[in-house]
């Protein structure tokens, strides 16, 4: 007798490969720009008097610095933080190194 031919499971009905690869590029979108904006965040925090918790006015532009050297650092790396994450997120799902991305 020969032995039975192997089951082969069904494909899954449902295999969101779409969405995850919209998470997989905003995040690591998201993680581009905090790299790309931690220097001069550093910056604006090392320069920050001590004590600003009390005196309202000090708080505020001490924010106003931090969204200034933020906007400064990203705005004009923008499109390198989009072409990095791109690049990440098409040479993750090619090589099957993001999960749900390399199953077919």
């Amino acid at each position: 007798m020969s032995a039975p031919p192997p089951v082969r499971r069904p494909p899954p009905s449902f295999a969101p490969r779409f969405t995850l690869s919209l998470i997989y590029l905003f995040s690591f979108f998201f993680l581009y720009c905090m790299i790309l904006a931690a220097p001069a965040l550093v910056e604006v925090f090392k320069g920050l008097p001590p004590q600003i918790d009390s005196d309202l006015a000090a708080q505020q532009a001490a924010e106003e610095a931090a969204r200034v050297a933020v906007k400064d650092a990203i705005q004009p790396r923008l499109w390198l933080a989009v072409a990095a994450s791109v690049l990440t997120t098409a040479l993750g799902a090619w090589r099957k190194f993001l999960p749900g991305l390399g199953e077919r």
